[in-house]
Order: structure tokens, then C-alpha cells, then sequence
């Protein structure tokens, strides 16, 4: 199986949660949320290497207080991130080795991410050029007018709520991010820069718990998780 390199996204500069961190760097079960993340990616065995995009002034802070206090193994590069997260991956692109056949691109806020999810989204992009991971919406979902009155209810079958780590032939998601750089294009997610060019995107089952980290709500989520995933494994053991 031809093995990928990751890009992980971790240069948000939004909400910072208690005691002045940013989301990415609070502690959740003893470690800081990105190393959870990376955790998963470090051991998985189909993949190469990593590519780290954080903040600017945070790139110390990761160097040593996550990569070398965990010692990970296939981190390559630490870079700066852009203004948004599509500048983000963009540059992460730009630093990535030109050898790179397979390119994955996760939220480093993400922590519940599994190896199971990663290897998946591996082996379809490998075989149909994209691949992301996304759960049914279990919500009605409601399109409004401007004015904040509904204007209709679209059909739940067929809505996904797409989640990450994406994956793509290297071609595939070098070209839709040069074509949305020239076009001006800002996506949601990296998908949606590939969908512009007409291929296909395959959809792979994901989780409910593989959460974005991004309030306070999701942190105290996150917590319920971890604990539950303990339990259950002790409860295996």
C-alpha cells in the first residue's frame, strides 16, 4: 500500500479557553489536544511523514513542549500558518516534499481521530483520487432567507456533515488549491476546492465522537469522551 504524508492543520487563532491557551495547546487527559491528534498519525503506519502548520509564535512552543516532549517520530517540518485555514494548507502544500503521492489533511483540533480513519481515507483516495470522512446529519437541517424565515427543508437522506482527515491524490489537491488561489475561491474544507474541478469524492464512514475542538462545549465534550474511551477499555482489560 502506498504510504501518504499528513499536513495537520494547527494555526487557529481564534477563542483561547482558560488560563490564556489556545484551544489546540489546552490539556485534555494530561496532554495538550494536538498531541492527542498526532498520536494517531505518528502511529499509524501508513504514513510517511508529517507536516505541522501552527502559528508563527507557536512554532517553539511545539518543537519543544509537544514534538520533542513526546518524541514523535515522522513530524518533518514545523511551519507558520496563514491568515485562514485554506492559506494554511496552502502553505503547508507549498513545504511538502514534491515527491508526495498521497496528500492527508486533518484539523489539528480533532483528537479523536483513529488509525482505522486514516488508513481508510489512505486507501480510497488511492484507489478513486479523493476521500473524505463524514457522518450522516442527524438534525433537520433548515435553509433561511435573509431575513432569518425559513425557506425550506432540505432532504436529511442525502446530508453528510463532513469531518477530517481528507485525503487526495497529490495532483488532485495541488491543482484545486492553485485554481482556487487564482480564482479567489474560499472553501469550507479542502473538499470542497476539489469538487470544483469535477472529480468525484468519495465518502467514508466516520464518527460522532471524531469532534472539532473549537468552544469551551466541545472541550467539555471531549472530556466525556476520553473518559469513556478509558472505561471501555478497561473494561476490555
Amino acid at each position: 500500500m502506498m504510504k501518504a504524508d499528513a499536513i495537520i492543520v494547527s494555526a487557529g487563532k481564534g477563542q483561547r479557553f482558560m488560563e490564556g491557551r489556545k484551544k489546540q495547546f489546552f490539556f485534555l487527559g494530561g496532554k495538550p489536544i494536538l498531541a492527542h491528534t498526532l498520536d494517531q498519525f505518528d502511529a499509524c503506519p501508513l504514513i510517511r511523514s508529517i507536516l505541522l502548520v501552527v502559528g508563527q509564535e507557536d512554532q517553539d512552543y511545539c518543537l519543544k513542549e509537544i514534538i520533542e516532549k513526546f518524541q514523535y517520530r515522522k513530524i518533518s517540518q514545523i511551519i507558520p500558518g496563514g491568515k485562514r485555514r485554506q492559506d494554511s494548507v496552502r502553505n503547508g502544500l507549498d513545504a511538502l516534499s514534491a515527491d508526495a503521492k498521497i496528500i492527508v489533511i486533518h484539523d489539528g483540533v480533532r483528537p479523536f481521530v483513529t488509525k482505522e480513519m486514516i488508513e481508510e481515507s489512505i486507501r480510497s483516495a488511492t484507489r478513486f483520487g479523493a476521500a473524505i470522512i463524514a457522518m450522516p446529519v442527524k438534525d433537520t437541517i433548515k435553509m433561511a432567507h435573509p431575513d432569518g424565515t425559513v425557506l425550506k427543508t432540505l432532504e436529511r437522506e442525502s446530508l453528510y456533515q463532513a469531518q477530517t482527515p481528507q485525503a487526495f491524490q497529490a495532483p488532485f489537491i495541488r491543482e484545486a488549491y492553485l485554481k482556487a488561489t487564482e480564482d479567489g475561491f474560499i472553501g469550507t474544507d479542502d473538499a470542497s476546492l476539489v469538487e470544483r474541478l469535477g472529480k468525484k469524492i468519495h465518502i467514508l464512514p466516520g464518527a460522532y465522537t471524531n469532534i472539532k475542538i473549537t468552544t469551551l462545549e466541545d472541550l467539555m465534550l471531549a472530556n466525556l469522551i476520553l473518559k469513556m474511551r478509558a472505561h471501555t477499555k478497561g473494561e476490555e482489560g
